[in-house]
């Protein structure tokens, strides 16, 4: 299975069972706040019979009993009669509700009497539950009541719950990458640094087996010799590229159309001659360049587009430029099979690959040697299936010719 794909399963599983969990949650707690809202109805009910009952009732011995069941109902609660007129309250406010108080008392103890309070407070009971209609004195009578401090708080838990567990998660889940993602960075520049080595001796064994083969035959002006030559060069470059991952590499001002035009036709030689190469644009554009680091980004798009390529097909390179923004574009366009929409982001990330035998490493590399080391940007620019694929460079000019047309 492609890395890519199976840490994506990994990441749907996880989110998956993060969503049954915070599902749970909400259901448990939904179901005990109807539960709690349940016992404080029958609260309120039970408050409103004792209050009928305290007017009905003359056994001092059950008086006695009435008011103690009502002093343990806790739900804040108004009682109207048919009118809408308050008549008695239960658990508001007693900073806001002192009317039995005279003024000088009231400013005494901090103390005020708020009929503004009983109002908002009553408004707010009627939207909360249906009121409670029970007969007292031959007059109807209505208890409106409203959720506890306990059943509201509740009723929020699990949203505080998940946000704190959402936030730690997010906090543990960063911390966790950017560890792992620093520990991948140095076992790539370890291993980047060791390949540098080991190709060292092999590639100076062949320098010299090549000098004695050319004094041996007299070869000097042999093309073959000469291609030699070339390809052993091309892997002390190779090497030379291993040997600067992990180092902020010095960038040197060069014409970008030279220095792609040098690798292209390095390349084209290498390849099909079904597929043709046609390279445009301006010739005075300069930027900041570590050659070979650039050309091997140059050698992992113009790969990815061979491969695109079934057959017969032409891969184009654009440069132009941008004057205001101070930037140049490389357009490398194929006309190879192309890339879902959906993938435009994907192909960029380590071990994505559509080929059996691929690693998924090339256009990844790519990225990073274009923004860490050259401080640009490489993103596709637009892709069709079926038709091709233009990626897009993106890089800063050192200086702008007065000549140049961008």
């Amino acid at each position: 299975m492609n890395p890519y794909q199976q840490k994506r399963r990994w990441k749907y599983f996880l989110l998956a069972f993060a969503v049954v969990i915070a599902s749970g949650s909400v259901f448990y707690t939904s179901y005990l706040v109807r539960k709690i809202a349940m016992s404080e109805r029958t609260r309120a009910q039970v408050w409103a019979l004792s209050m009928k009952q305290l007017v009905n009732t003359y056994d001092n011995d059950f008086l006695t009993y009435v008011f103690a069941v009502r002093d343990s109902l806790v739900v804040p609660a108004i009682i109207t009669d048919s009118e809408g007129e308050i008549v008695n309250w239960r658990g508001l406010d007693s900073t806001k509700t002192n009317n039995k108080l005279d003024k000088a008392e009231l400013k005494q103890r901090k103390l005020q009497y708020d009929p503004g309070y009983f109002k908002d407070e009553l408004a707010y009971m009627k939207k909360q539950h249906p009121p409670i209609k029970f007969t007292m004195l031959n007059e109807p009578q209505f208890v409106y009541y409203k959720d506890s401090a306990l059943l509201t708080q509740l009723k929020m838990f699990p949203y505080i719950q998940l946000s704190v567990i959402a936030i730690f998660l997010l906090v543990a889940y960063t911390a966790f990458s950017s560890s792992r993602k620093s520990e991948q960075n140095q076992v790539w520049v370890g291993l980047a640094k060791e390949t540098a080595h080991q190709l060292g001796t092999p590639i100076s064994s062949l320098m010299a087996w090549i000098e004695l083969m050319k004094d041996k035959f007299h070869a000097e002006d042999d093309p073959l010799m000469a291609e030699m030559e070339n390809d052993v060069r091309r892997l002390e470059i190779v090497a030379d590229r291993f040997s600067k991952i992990g180092s902020k590499p010095k960038l040197e001002e060069h014409p970008v159309y030279e220095v792609v035009k040098e690798f292209v036709d390095y390349f084209k030689v290498r390849v099909s001659n079904k597929i043709s190469f046609e390279l445009t644009g301006n010739r005075r554009l300069t930027a900041g360049l570590n050659i070979p680091l650039f050309d091997w980004v140059l050698e992992n798009l113009l790969k990815n587009a061979v491969n695109a390529i079934d057959g017969t097909g032409s891969i184009k390179v654009q440069i132009h430029g941008n004057k205001q923004k101070k930037q140049i574009f490389i357009d490398i366009t194929d006309t190879g099979k192309g890339i879902p929409r959906s993938k435009f982001d994907t192909v960029f990330q380590p071990g994505y690959t559509t080929r059996q035998r691929g690693w998924g490493l090339g256009l990844s590399l790519t990225k990073r040697m274009i923004q860490n080391y050259h401080n640009g940007q490489i993103f596709v620019k637009d892709s069709e299936l079926g038709k091709g694929t233009t990626f897009r460079i993106v890089l800063k000019t050192v200086r702008y010719d007065k000549q140049a047309k961008l």
